[in-house]
Parts: structure tokens; C-alpha cells; sequence
């Protein structure tokens, strides 16, 4: 088997051709959004008023923010459902606000 030396901090200074070729494929992998569903999440916003909890679950979205409660969307839920568009189900971009934006495309 073929070994390759690099450096380790803390470690064995040898890494395997295996885990060579394993950290290539993630590089690719990580290129190919759409590989990813994303199916429950929860997240820290940093918004300009407060920080808030921004939730995915079984395609349903959720924030703690008042405007959330009474319109079903708010622009917390619709920017994380923007920056994550390549790995979302069709069933979570469908929401009241999401239609009113296009995603583009990654480049």
C-alpha cells in the first residue's frame, strides 16, 4: 500500500493513499450540492433586531420571530432557504415567501 508523508500536528505523519483518495472525493462531493437533502435543521439567525431560531423539520419551516407567527415566513426562514436552495426538497421551498424571490443558480 502506498503511504504518503504529510504533516500530522499530533499525530501519525503517514496518511494512507485511502484516506488520500477519501479527502478527494469530499472535496467533490462538497461542489455537488445537490447530492445533500437537507430534512431537519435547526439554526442561530443573527438578525438586525435579535438573534432567532430558525428550524426544518419534516419540510416545514419555523422561527421564533413575531412576523414568522403571523405571515408563516419570515426573512430568516427565507434567506437560510435561500443560501441552502441546492439541498432542500421541493415540499420545504414551498412557502408564502419563497415564491416572490428566484434563487440563482450556483455558478
Amino acid at each position: 500500500m502506498y503511504r504518503r508523508r504529510v504533516p500530522a500536528p499530533g499525530g501519525d505523519a503517514t496518511v494512507h493513499s485511502s484516506m488520500i483518495g477519501k479527502v478527494e472525493k469530499a472535496m467533490r462531493y462538497a461542489h455537488e450540492q445537490d447530492r445533500v437533502k437537507l430534512e431537519k435543521l435547526t439554526a442561530s439567525f443573527a438578525g438586525d433586531n435579535g438573534t432567532h431560531t430558525v428550524s426544518l423539520d419534516a419540510d416545514t419551516w419555523h422561527c421564533d420571530c413575531h412576523f414568522f407567527v403571523a405571515a408563516g415566513g419570515c426573512s430568516h426562514t427565507l434567506a437560510v432557504q435561500k443560501m441552502l436552495d441546492p439541498m432542500l426538497s421541493d415540499a420545504s421551498r414551498e412557502t408564502p415567501l419563497y415564491g416572490h424571490i428566484e434563487v440563482a443558480s450556483p455558478a
